[in-house]
């Protein structure tokens, strides 16, 4: 799991469309977790799986930049 906003209900066009006139947020909605322990501990994974892909990527680059540097 990847994504750091799965507890955000990701609506349909026509739902998005219709909030524009939900004055009073009744169709505001979230995914829900068996407890706050575990949304906590999904939000906690999913931010450092976040981390640890930007830390792959900038690892990548940089490996990127000396391989092209060593072949000049």
């Amino acid at each position: 799991m990847s994504d750091s906003l799965f507890l955000c209900a990701r609506p349909s066009f026509i739902e998005g469309m219709s909030r524009i006139l939900d004055f009073g947020g009744t169709l505001e909605e979230f995914n829900k977790s068996l407890t706050p322990e575990q949304a906590d501990y999904l939000a906690l994974r999913a931010d450092w799986q976040m981390i640890g892909m930007d830390f792959a990527r900038a690892i990548d680059g940089e490996r990127e930049l000396l391989t092209a540097n060593h072949t000049d």
